[in-house]
């Protein structure tokens, strides 16, 4: 099995991430973007998911031709993308997200079921081939903070394009024959969904990933507001992600030691201390420091245990649709839900006050992962 054109994939796909979250709140305030506008476009990159992955899942399910559809993904959101060239207005940007994000956020569903499909009994060890794509978020948030503070934003465009050009050409390495054939016995997807484990999670997907809206849109100019430089915020954007580097190394060991309901219940409780510290202290660098190492907890076990959960409840041909399902509940519509309001409240009620909501959003996913997440779904 290629292990390394696996983690290419991810490195490359990551490293996009890396560059595109952090980064092109500050490209569209550079345009001369409110606050609102900045949330409802950041909105639309996360909105797409609610659709776009159940879409391609159900056509790779049927077909089995995944690689296919992440390559096919990948070539369209490049040329989509590169719309960004001919305008920089309102509504023109609305429709070039719309359309490259919606090609985009097809692929990594499906390249995270083949993957998956890979390891088969050994899933536990799915975070050895993820961390590369941590790697590539850590080198392209850390180096561009000095490159933007020494050439401008207006860069940013073009080094995004670079990068969905290297993603492209990454899975055109990855074989097809790396799928599986995918058994044809299987519970019907509604039957799946009906099993209150499995709505629970979907509940608390939603919660958790609605609760990083402020950070995901807001973060860098947040940080900026309080006198941050632009390298400095790249490296705390690192920062983060090399914990999250440290929790994929150590998952294989601490799941069978800790069991993957109690490792979830920990990761959404040190979430919400995240989004308090981040809210109430941004003048206090070190405590800043502290609640990025924290991403260890709010995404990489939160992500860990979700994708291992999620490969344990949908099986067989639900397994494409599984994938997407988590993407778009999780990624797709609590993006979207958190950008677009914390766009909304960020002028309003203030950036302390949306960090008080995100951190209450993580207390209820808490609430809903322990009573209705039970060990012995969890451990089967």
């Amino acid at each position: 099995m290629p292990y390394w054109r696996l983690s290419g994939f991810y490195l490359f796909y990551f490293a996009l991430v890396g560059a595109l979250i952090p980064y092109w709140s500050l490209y569209l305030k550079e345009l001369g973007f409110s606050a609102r506008d900045i949330g409802t476009l950041m909105a639309l990159v996360m909105a797409t998911k609610i659709v776009s992955p159940n879409v391609w899942g159900w056509i790779a399910d049927h077909t089995g031709k995944r690689m296919l559809i992440v390559r096919l993904g990948c070539l369209l959101a490049a040329m989509a993308f590169a719309g960004v060239f001919l305008g920089n207005g309102y509504w023109w940007l609305v429709l070039v997200m719309l359309v490259f994000s919606f090609f985009w956020n097809a692929t990594l569903p499906q390249f995270e079921a083949t993957t998956l499909n890979y390891l088969g009994e050994q899933s536990h060890r799915y975070s050895g081939i993820r961390l590369w794509g941590s790697v590539g978020f850590i080198v392209a948030v850390a180096a561009l903070g000095p490159v933007l503070d020494t050439q401008g934003v207006t860069i940013l465009p073009v080094i995004l394009m670079v990068l969905f050009v290297a993603m492209w050409l990454s899975s055109l390495l990855v074989p097809e024959r790396v799928v599986q054939h995918l058994p044809l016995t299987h519970e019907p997807l509604l039957k799946v969904l009906r099993r209150p484990e499995v709505l629970a999670l979907l509940v608390v997907c939603f919660l958790l990933q609605a609760s990083h809206g402020p950070y995901y849109t807001f973060y860098t100019l947040y940080l900026e507001d309080h006198g941050y430089s632009r390298s400095l915020i790249g490296q705390l954007w690192a920062l983060g992600v090399v914990a999250e580097v440290g929790v994929f190394l150590l998952m294989h060991r601490w799941v069978p030691r800790f069991g993957l309901r109690n490792l979830l219940l920990f990761s959404l409780g040190l979430t919400a201390l995240r989004w308090v510290l981040i809210g109430q202290f941004p003048e206090l660098t070190s405590v800043i420091v502290f609640a990025q190492l924290l991403h260890a907890a709010s995404f990489g076990i939160y992500h860990s245990v979700a994708i291992q959960l999620i490969h344990r409840y949908f099986t067989g041909r639900n397994q494409g649709r599984g994938q997407a399902l988590y993407s778009s509940v999780s990624f797709g519509a609590g993006g979207a839900v958190g950008s677009f309001a914390s766009g909304l409240g960020w002028d309003t009620i203030g950036p302390a006050n949306v960090y008080w909501l995100a951190a209450l959003l993580a207390v209820l996913a808490l609430g809903v992962a322990a009573v209705w997440i039970r060990p012995v779904a969890c451990e089967k």
